[in-house]
């Protein structure tokens, strides 16, 4: 059984039990014996871990993790300590430099307003509120999307809908195709719903840049009374 240690674990042992959820444990473990699977099998939940059903205010979603060496740790665009930027992150900096005030003014003061040179681990987000949920929680090296069908999708969509469902007010960032077809879950006359374009490179000059998402998320929490997102990482 899954200990994630807060909220979730009561919410989600119904799904954890199920025949669907079986199956996939079945399916990882062998995956994780016979090839090189990521994120690590300890960090498969961190972002449930991290952020709790109670403390969330804001969902951005991904889609299936990194599947290059160290990248991965369980949060959705995030990376490790060290490992440079993936470009689809850079893009997100890039937005949110030009967006923010508080961030832009944090890098020009810690790294001269070098957006590229920062850190993608993303914890800070996700201590914050900020629930980063891919909504397939594991691939293997070298194949992206490897692991979808298997699953995953089944429970995200679950953890989806029980917070687009939720009576206290929530945003969700959806970028790009795959996660706007998530926004039929969740309730738009209660939450607030940012679609755009994904931040690849392939799509970023499209419609991601401009989009205003943090700025408008933090001016969402503002009105409905909760404290807004730092989105600095310290």
């Amino acid at each position: 059984m899954v200990n994630i240690g807060n909220s979730w674990d009561e919410l989600l042992a119904d799904e954890f039990k199920k025949e669907y959820y079986q199956n996939l444990r079945k399916f990882l473990a062998q995956e994780y014996r016979t090839k090189v699977i990521y994120p690590d099998m300890n960090d498969i939940f961190n972002a449930l871990k991290t952020t709790s059903f109670e403390d969330t205010k804001c969902v951005i979603l991904g889609q299936d993790p990194y599947h290059g060496p160290g990248q991965a740790h369980g949060y959705a665009f995030s990376v490790n300590k060290g490992v440079p930027l993936p470009p689809s992150l850079r893009n997100i900096f890039i937005e949110l430099y030009r967006e923010d005030p508080d961030f832009r003014t944090w890098v020009d003061g810690k790294k001269k307003g070098q957006v590229g040179v920062l850190s993608g681990d993303l914890r800070p987000w996700a201590e914050r509120g900020a629930l980063l949920l891919n909504t397939c929680l594991t691939v293997r090296a070298g194949q992206a999307g490897s692991h979808r069908g298997r699953g995953w999708e089944v429970l995200t969509d679950h953890i989806i809908s029980l917070l687009g469902q939720r009576e206290k007010p929530c945003v969700f960032i959806l970028w790009g195709n795959p996660a706007k077809a998530k926004k039929s879950l969740i309730d738009g006359r209660r939450h607030l719903i940012l679609e755009g374009v994904h931040p690849s490179p392939l799509s970023a000059h499209r419609g991601f840049f401009g989009g205003g998402y943090f700025v408008k998320a933090n001016d969402f929490l503002k009105a409905n009374g909760e404290e807004p997102i730092d989105w600095r990482l310290e």
